[in-house]
């Protein structure tokens, strides 16, 4: 488990007591790897339930943790999110008890289970509420001024990258290089939580009746382009995680990311930039959790960080996964998509080609697609609207001299 900071139950009661608390029981919270976490059982509470969360958080000064209450306020009543409680002892609204340095919040508990695998109801769920939290965020504004900023990752990546196998260095340089060569500028952006893995959701899990119940760890919220959000998303909630004894393998669903897409456009339609960004953006957020993993091993070390409540999740996973969405993206890249029409005679009810033409040649089968739509009300196509179709062609195979084809 990740418990980093040792509390005494004397420390935990005087912290409780002073957001009007009263404290019986502190119990480690095993997820997560960056934070302190307990569960806080109060003197009213039985059976062994417990009533809140207790988070010390790490890295992420006081400063930072007061912002994340604001948003959470933001969200409440709109999405199942816990907000942290205001202190009793304080003369102005603050969320946070400064120790050594550090931010400690207590926020009460949602219902709920983690889900230790989705179902694509439970993607197209999740897909929904993080369109919804994009929107509703927009109120705050500057946005700049209520998210933290980035992580370097860029510094990671060149600090690692000098261990790493010859392979893998490309791996992450080519996706890195293909990142940087999107229209950043025009994807949309706004404050993003760039964590929502399935282990920061809970569920009712009861099968048939999945529902979303809670949206935990609002610490990494950070102005970002909204489909890097999503695809941070849905390479943990579209995944399936092999354990050890399965031989740790990676295996990516695109019918749950479908069902994801369906839900995100049901509260917020993305634009034409954002889905043709969306396959290098998959490969990208996987390299930053990659990074990410092999950061926690980098600071765990220099920090003398060792035993049995240090948790350390696979980088290796994260490789395997930007591996395989880059081969997606080579792949697309490696095609061409040719619109061609073909306009029909019906005598007696043959159809007999009358007419046939490229009409162009198109990097993404979207462009194409948006392309039909727009000369089907044309002179020379409005009569003959149906008369479109798309092949696509890789471009080894295609000879541009005498024609398409493979």
């Amino acid at each position: 488990m990740s418990v980093y900071t040792q509390l005494t139950d004397d420390q935990f009661a005087d912290f409780c007591h002073r957001f009007g608390v009263s404290f019986a029981r502190a119990i480690p919270i095993t997820q997560g790897i960056k934070n302190s976490n307990w569960f806080i059982q109060t003197t009213d509470d039985v059976d062994g339930a417990h009533s809140y969360v207790f988070t010390l958080f790490e890295e992420r000064p006081p400063e930072d943790i007061e912002k994340m209450a604001i948003i959470l306020n933001q969200l409440d009543g709109k999405l199942p999110v816990a907000a942290p409680l205001a202190l009793v002892d304080s003369a102005e609204k603050c969320y946070v008890i400064r120790y050594d340095n550090k931010a400690i919040t207590l926020v009460p508990c949602l219902a709920g289970s983690h889900p230790q695998q989705t179902t694509q109801a439970m993607c197209h769920e999740i897909g929904a509420a993080l369109a919804m939290l994009h929107e509703t965020l927009q109120a705050l504004q500057p946005a700049e001024e209520y998210g933290v900023p980035l992580y370097p990752w860029s510094e990671v990546r060149d600090r690692e990258r000098q261990f790493m196998p010859a392979d893998e260095a490309k791996l992450m340089s080519d996706i890195w290089q293909s990142y940087t060569d999107l229209p950043l500028a025009s994807l949309p952006k706004g404050l993003c939580h760039l964590d929502m893995f399935a282990d920061n959701t809970l569920w009712n899990l009861q099968v048939g009746e999945e529902r979303l119940t809670g949206l935990l760890d609002f610490t990494e919220v950070s102005v970002e382009h909204y489909v890097m959000d999503i695809a941070i998303t849905i390479n943990d909630f579209c995944t399936t995680w092999g354990m050890a004894e399965q031989g740790e393998s990676v295996n990516f669903d695109r019918s749950k990311m479908a069902a994801f897409l369906q839900g995100y456009e049901s509260k917020r339609i993305l634009g034409e930039d954002e889905k043709r960004a969306l396959p290098v953006m998959l490969a990208k957020a996987a390299v930053i959790f990659w990074l990410l993993r092999l950061n926690v091993i980098h600071y765990n070390r220099t920090e003398g960080r060792t035993g049995d409540n240090i948790m350390v999740k696979n980088p290796d996973l994260m490789k395997r996964l930007a591996a395989y969405h880059w081969s997606h993206v080579e792949k697309a890249q490696s095609t061409v998509f040719v619109l061609e029409h073909a306009r029909y005679k019906d005598d007696d009810k043959n159809n007999d080609v009358e007419d046939f033409k490229i009409i162009g040649v198109f990097v993404t089968e979207q462009q194409a697609q948006a392309a039909i739509e727009q000369l089907k009300s044309q002179s020379g196509f409005k009569d003959y609207p149906n008369g479109f179709h798309i092949d696509a062609y890789p471009l080894n195979q295609i000879n541009w001299s005498q024609g398409f084809g493979c």
